[in-house]
């Protein structure tokens, strides 16, 4: 599998899992989404926007681009957020909504991607300022990253309210090859 194709895979799972997580948080009333349990953002609305927030700062650097992937337009007319904890959506229908129209865009923007995008060197500030320059690609595999990462803490988060959400594993879209 090529590197773009594994991106474009990455780009599935992501929207796959989301959609999961989601179907079995809203089984929790509003209370119990916002409840502060001691996680790094707190709650599960809380890191589910943190995932949002991050998404919505990533974007917005890789739609500088000089590729000038047109599925990113969406997102170069968001407002960029102040700060990686700051909760978008405090209503769960509207997040969940969200959610779905950005992993649409992500799916699209994927499917935009050529291999010579990916070894562009991306100039970028973080969110304190300071400068970066790093390979499109590797960003590319740290945006996924980072999702899975706190959607772990999500999938913890949901446990321990007693709801499993079965399995995540990118493993379930990874295609069976014939011999």
């Amino acid at each position: 599998m090529t590197v773009l194709k594994q991106i474009q895979l990455m780009a599935q799972y992501n929207q796959w899992i989301n959609q999961r997580i989601y179907q079995v948080a809203k089984q929790l009333p509003d209370e119990k989404l916002a409840e502060d349990k001691k996680a790094f953002f707190c709650s599960i609305l809380g890191t589910l926007n943190h995932i949002m927030v991050a998404d919505i700062v990533w974007l917005k650097r890789f739609s500088k681009h000089p590729s000038h992937h047109v599925s990113l337009n969406y997102i170069r007319q968001l407002e960029q957020p102040e700060n990686l904890n700051q909760v978008l959506y405090v209503d769960f229908d509207i997040l969940t909504q969200k959610r779905l129209e950005f992993d649409a865009v992500i799916i699209e923007w994927c499917q935009e991607i050529t291999d010579n995008d990916l070894s562009f060197m991306l100039p970028y500030n973080n969110m304190k300022g300071e400068p970066s320059v790093k390979e499109f690609g590797s960003l590319l595999f740290h945006f996924f990253n980072h999702q899975t990462h706190h959607r772990g803490q999500v999938t913890t988060l949901l446990s321990q309210e007693n709801i499993d959400i079965g399995v995540t594993d990118l493993l379930m879209l990874i295609p069976n090859e014939s011999n």
